[in-house]
């Protein structure tokens, strides 16, 4: 029973795909999996301003202000705090955060689901991965097994 091979142009495509993705998705994983956790250095975010985007029919804002983790090793300014909106807060508030090391977004003491897509997005990599190149390991594992 032999399995189609992804056309030659198909294939180029699909890699460049693929490591597009990975470009992404490699750094922002670690990140991911300690937002998954839990894990992180807890701290304290204080709101500095509201910084809102109007689309027609709908406005998305979040709080931008800065953190300053429970044992003074990392104090940053400019971060926004992931899931704020409009009311959640109030300039000078101060909240619990979790900083995961992503260079502008603390999360509230309660994570966020954000890494389920990085998770799912590597995985689709891994599967392109998988489709494209196992025709090619299969030659590989012929010719090597024929004695050719």
């Amino acid at each position: 029973m032999s399995r189609r091979r992804p056309s030659p142009p198909l294939t180029v495509v699909l890699l460049l795909v693929a490591g597009l993705l990975l470009a992404w998705t490699i750094p922002a994983l670690g990140p991911a999996l300690r937002l998954a956790g839990g894990d992180g250095r807890h701290g304290t975010f204080t709101a500095r301003r509201l910084d809102c985007v109007r689309h027609p029919g709908h406005e998305s804002c979040a709080w931008t202000g800065d953190f300053s983790s429970h044992d003074g090793v990392v104090r940053r300014t400019g971060v926004t705090l992931a899931g704020s909106d409009r009311p959640t807060h109030r300039a000078g508030m101060r909240t619990r955060a979790i900083d995961v090391g992503l260079p502008t977004r603390v999360y509230g003491p309660d994570g966020s689901t954000e890494w389920i897509f990085t998770v799912f997005l590597f995985l689709a990599v891994l599967g392109i991965l998988a489709f494209t190149t196992a025709p090619v390991a299969g030659a590989v594992r012929r010719r090597v097994t024929s004695g050719g």
